[in-house]
Formats: C-alpha cells, structure tokens, sequence
C-alpha cells in the first residue's frame, strides 16, 4: 500500500489517539502516520501503535462517503467477516478493532498492516514475482475453498443485503437508478435472463476476489483485502469474476487474473474441498460480471459528476464502461475466452 508525505488530518488523528488510548491504556502512542494514496472508497491512514518498546503496524479504515443503492456493504459488516475469514484461516489485515459511537470516528475498524504489492501490471510482468505467479492457482484455490466453507448461518448477517438476495436484479436496480441507456447492457442481461442456471449452493463469497485487491509478496498471496461486496452467493461467481477480461491487463492466454488458466484454478478449488466447477455456470457469472463492472464504474462516474466524491480516477470510469461493453459483447459472441 503506497503512502503520500500528506499529513493525516489533525482532528481524526487526535480522535483516532483518544481510541487508541481507550483500548490499549494511557501510554498507547501513535507515531509514523501516514495517508495511503491507493484506494478510494475510505479514508486510510498508516501508523505504528507504540506500547513501550513494542511498535506494531495498523491501518485505520474510515468510511468518508455513503452512496444511495451502493453495492458496498457497512464497515460493521465488513469487520465481521473479516473475522470469519481470520477464523477460517485466510489471509487477511488481522481485525484489530472496530470504531464505536463514544470514539467519535463514524463507521470504519483498525486492521494490522500487510507489506506486499497490489499492483497487477507489477505482479504480472516483474521477475521477483515469478514464484508468486506459479504458486498463485494453489492459494487462489485453498483460499476460495476455504472460505466457501464458512458456515451459512454465521454469515446470515449478509442475508438481507441485494446482492445476496438476487444479484442480477441488484445490478438492475442500480442500473435504473443512475438512469444511463446502455444497450449491450440490455442485450446481455436479455442473455442472462433466458440462460440463468439451475440455482447453487449458496456461500459466503469475497464478491471482490480478484488481483488489485490481493497483496503479494514474492512467495505468493499475503493478504485478502477489500471485503465491501461480500455477501451470500453461487460460489461460480467468483470464478466469472476472477475470469473477467478486464483482471488479465494484456495476459489474456491466462484468464485468471492474468496468472492462471481456468484448468489450474478449477483443480486447486476442488483439490483444495470446493466443490465441482461448472464451467458453464461460470460462463454466466462471467457474463454478469461485466454487467456488474459497467454497473460499478457508472456509480463511480456518478459520484464524481454529482460532486459527491470528485477524482479523476472516477472520472475516468465513464470512459472504462465502452471498453468493458466491448469484452462482453466479443465474449457473448464466443470470440473471446
């Protein structure tokens, strides 16, 4: 996670200090802060917690914006299954604490950090990264494995959200929201509509699992991040989702994020006590990932031409939702694989 020379905005830090304080004593210190400068749905800070001579490394996650018929669910939501993922022996930011009403923070949680890299073009083509890229499929594998494992009743709290509920009306319905007329949207989610397959098992899925959201190191997976769209789900989902043109950044004689075939993923799942890949449903989900991302990147267009939230990198989505519309269509249209 890179890191700006920006300083953390002085009121959160005397806040965050007061938390701090409260959950690891007086003499708790805060001390090497710093701004995160990847992501863009919260507010991230970088610091060390100071206990003596002990220094430990966290990350403070703040939610600073709420969308209408947003796909992210609430930083409480997210601490929770962070815990399951962390009880289930998956690779995360250790949960360390979640923000409560008298810390005067709004929503969001303190995690452990994790060195490693996020960037897919680096961890695609840098040679310090080609054991990473070998192990990949494996731990991909065992980590969706395991946690498709999860209990569905410990995960029930995701059970009301839209996605869990119906995941393709969920895109319609935001779809409508934002108002925008987007014809090969409508094409495909004719496709989906009449190819729907038979219903699944339902999981806990990460909803997000893909590389951008995994920290690497040389050996291979570090971490797991960015749990907003967990929820309840056809474990073909995150394969289709995996799968999309859009994770491959040119490798597209790997369609697993750019670092495996579909063959060495499927195998690990299923070596790794996943159940049977059906590659047909995958397809599907494939599909309804792209009307997924469209969806995802009109919102983000959205918030910066409404003001909500203005950034050239969401501005920059408007232009993306013709690119990921033309990787639909070639793969509707068997062209692509």
């Amino acid at each position: 996670m890179a890191a700006s020379d920006k300083p953390a905005p002085d009121e959160i830090v005397a806040r965050l200090r007061v938390a701090v304080q409260r959950r690891f004593g007086s003499g708790a210190e805060l001390d090497n802060l710093a701004v995160a400068t990847l992501g863009g749905s919260n507010r991230t800070l970088l610091f060390d917690l100071v206990e003596g001579s002990a220094r430990r490394r966290l990350v403070f996650r703040q939610e600073t914006y709420r969308l209408d018929h947003s796909p992210f669910i609430a930083p409480h939501a997210q601490f929770q299954v962070l815990r399951l993922a962390q009880a289930q022996g998956i690779p995360i930011p250790e949960p360390v604490f979640e923000f409560e009403e008298v810390d005067n923070l709004d929503r969001g949680y303190v995690v452990g950090f994790v060195d490693g890299e996020t960037l897919p073009r680096r961890l695609l083509t840098d040679s310090r990264y080609a054991d990473a890229r070998a192990n990949f499929a494996r731990q991909a594998g065992e980590i969706l494995a395991h946690l498709h494992a999860v209990g569905l009743k410990r995960a029930e709290f995701l059970a009301t959200t839209t996605d869990s509920q119906d995941a393709l009306a969920a895109q319609l319905a935001r779809l409508d929201y934002y108002g925008e007329a987007h014809p090969a949207v409508e094409l495909a989610v004719r496709w989906l509509e009449r190819h729907r397959p038979a219903r699944s098992s339902r999981r806990l899925l990460h909803g997000d699992f893909r590389n951008g959201n995994l920290i690497m190191g040389p050996e291979g997976i570090r971490a797991v991040l960015d749990w907003e769209c967990a929820h309840l789900g056809d474990p073909m989902e995150e394969f289709g989702w995996l799968c999309l043109r859009s994770w491959r950044f040119g490798h597209i004689d790997k369609p697993a994020g750019g670092l495996t075939t579909r063959a060495e993923l499927y195998r690990a799942y299923e070596v790794a006590g996943g159940e049977r890949v059906d590659p047909e449903a995958v397809k599907w989900w494939e599909v309804f990932g792209f009307v997924r991302w469209i969806v995802l990147n009109i919102m983000q267009v959205h918030g910066h031409w409404t003001g909500v939230r203005r950034s050239p990198a969401f501005a920059a989505c408007g232009r993306n939702t013709c690119l990921i519309e033309y990787d639909m269509m070639m793969t509707l249209l068997g062209h692509y694989s």
